[in-house]
């Protein structure tokens, strides 16, 4: 954590490994989210001509370009009951649990989200995005590998270069993953955090 940082500039003749990239995208798949439902996607972008298009729709941020790769975390558009039944489809496949074990909470689910209206939703998977997102971090700090967290660029915009309306999916965040560039300026700098003291309450028997 001492180590990282939001990467401002790249170097853009070095490339992650494949490997690297596979440990990504599994951590990102394995990442929590509220009931273990998964509403996202992840989007890899290694086409450099691609990224460079996208720097367009990030307000001119050009490590969306630079970056060895570009992670763009995507919401899932149709949140509905066949969304909800694939998952228990999954939890049987995996853990053998029998229908009938599952069948009161799937009944909650169901209720729960076929009732809510498409907005609550949505927002409701744009914050499973921002713990995908811390998870991917953390990943990269472990493995000595730069990211940078965007919330700044237009989401249409990535959902037109990237075709992500017909995949059902919108762009919610953004992480340019790479290595620094020497000349980073922000690399050299001090981290300004609140001490540990201001930030943490202690609830205990003393």
């Amino acid at each position: 954590m001492e180590w990282r940082y939001a990467t401002k500039k790249f170097d853009d003749q070095r490339n992650i490994s494949k490997d690297d990239l596979d440990l990504l995208k599994k951590t990102f798949a394995l990442t929590a989210t509220s009931y273990g439902l998964q509403p996202l996607k992840l989007v890899v972008v290694t086409d450099k001509k691609v990224q460079e298009q996208l720097v367009a729709h990030s307000y001119g941020q050009k490590q969306v370009g630079q970056a060895s790769a570009l992670f763009v975390i995507c919401s899932e558009q149709s949140i509905d009951a066949a969304f909800v039944e694939n998952y228990f489809a999954r939890v049987e496949e995996v853990r053998g649990t029998p229908t009938e074990v599952l069948a009161p909470f799937k009944k909650h689910l169901m209720e729960n989200f076929i009732t809510k209206p498409k907005e609550q939703l949505t927002l409701w998977a744009s914050k499973q995005a921002y713990i995908a997102l811390g998870n991917l971090l953390t990943a990269c700090a472990l493995h000595h590998l730069d990211s940078c967290p965007m919330e700044g660029f237009d989401p249409q915009g990535y959902d037109s270069v990237l075709g992500l309306t017909e995949k059902g999916l919108t762009a919610t965040l953004v992480m340019p993953v790479g290595y620094r560039a020497a000349d980073d300026f922000m690399a050299s700098l001090a981290k300004v955090r609140r001490p540990v003291a201001d930030v943490v309450i202690e609830v205990d028997q003393s």
